[in-house]
């Protein structure tokens, strides 16, 4: 028959798999200019980098992602007929409180919420996908208050 295989060898072939620390990520901080970008297309690529799926450490269960600025939330752009016929839906808990409001008026007005709606709906329901968004910044302007954190400028691809 077979030869019995010692215990050492039995141990040896054992792999172990990764599993990361929550305390022993190492984070850093993403700019990304959001100027001529398609919402969608920008929307998910930051959802990975917040989630962290762009690491050889990521672990489903354990927030591994960076920090991401969003530069220029109101140059953003959306493809087709969608700043017309996409429609934000929310309601105020009362009966008849359905409001709608369409994405152009949207983005004129809130495009710092546009852009987080895009984004949060794309990352993990539930406490840990709430504490990867909390790592999220959007402003609407060039401008931002994360200088001191020196953020790196990321070009994502389209």
């Amino acid at each position: 028959m077979g030869a019995a295989i010692p215990k050492s060898q039995k141990e040896k072939q054992v792999a172990n798999t990764f599993m990361a620390k929550a305390e022993a990520v190492d984070r850093k901080w993403y700019v990304v200019d959001a100027k001529d970008l398609v919402l969608g297309r920008m929307s998910s690529q930051v959802a990975m980098i917040l989630r962290g799926k762009n690491k050889p450490i990521f672990t489903p269960h354990c927030d591994t992602g960076d920090y991401v600025v969003i530069i220029n939330a109101d140059k953003v752009k959306l493809t087709g007929k969608k700043l017309d016929q996409k429609i934000y839906f929310h309601h105020s808990g009362y009966p008849g409180g359905l409001k709608e409001t369409p994405y152009r008026k949207l983005i004129a007005e809130r495009p710092e919420f546009a852009v987080r709606h895009a984004i949060v709906g794309m990352l993990p329901k539930g406490p840990l996908g709430r504490q990867m968004a909390t790592k999220l910044h959007i402003y609407a302007g060039a401008e931002h208050p994360h200088q001191a954190q020196k953020p790196e400028p990321i070009t994502l691809s389209m």
